[in-house]
């Protein structure tokens, strides 16, 4: 008896262990992921594009730079997890949580997406739409939010298919929205928008020159 408890013991020590060093190193990373979403001051975005104020509105506080260190945080402790059931020889448990951490990668691409869209959208109203302001045009402003909205559409829709969020439809509908936006585009350029568009081209390829 006593020499089945010093067996399993050795056992229980070094997973203890390897879980303690897991949280040590999840809360490492989680300080740094902190610190680089400060640093490209990732709430500023959401706060000056009016995503933050938008999840104000229905009582939610967001905290883009927390949240996402958080999941940072938890992939590490999982992942440390995993291996400590590894080392009590819970195969079953271990195996799924590798298919948790494998899934992880997905949630890192769409929280790529998700900055780079409100990147995106923060860029073209500083850049694009203040062009358009500057020549006094009407609708700039309406512009302006047509085209952030389009960017958020189509970046839900690829956040959702890499989340496997029934993939065969987000598709569809993304090409869909896709087709739909270009031939938008088309008709607006080519029935009011050719003379706006030509000076607009003739002043970037004048810059460029």
């Amino acid at each position: 008896m006593l020499e089945k408890i010093f067996e399993i013991s050795p056992s229980f020590f070094w997973a203890g262990i390897t879980l303690l060093f897991g949280i040590l190193v999840a809360k490492f990373f989680e300080k740094i992921c902190q610190r680089f979403l400060e640093r490209i001051r990732l709430n500023s975005v959401l706060k000056r594009i009016g995503l933050k104020e938008g999840f104000e509105k229905i009582g939610i506080s967001l905290d883009a730079q927390k949240f996402f260190s958080e999941i940072v945080q938890w992939f590490f402790i999982i992942l440390f997890l995993m291996v400590s059931f590894e080392i009590l020889g819970l195969s079953k448990f271990s195996d799924f949580l590798e298919k948790v951490i494998l899934y992880f990668q997905n949630i890192f691409i769409s929280i790529l997406i998700f900055i780079f869209a409100s990147y995106l959208i923060d860029f073209s109203q500083k850049v694009f739409v203040g062009s358009l302001e500057r020549e006094k045009i009407t609708y700039s402003r309406t512009f302006g939010k047509g085209f952030s909205l389009s960017i958020w559409v189509l970046s839900t829709l690829a956040i959702l298919y890499q989340l496997k969020i029934v993939p065969e439809l987000i598709l569809a509908i993304f090409v869909g929205v896709i087709l739909i936006i270009v031939l938008v585009v088309g008709i607006s350029f080519g029935l009011a928008g050719k003379g706006v568009a030509e000076k607009f081209l003739k002043e970037i390829e004048e810059k460029l020159k």
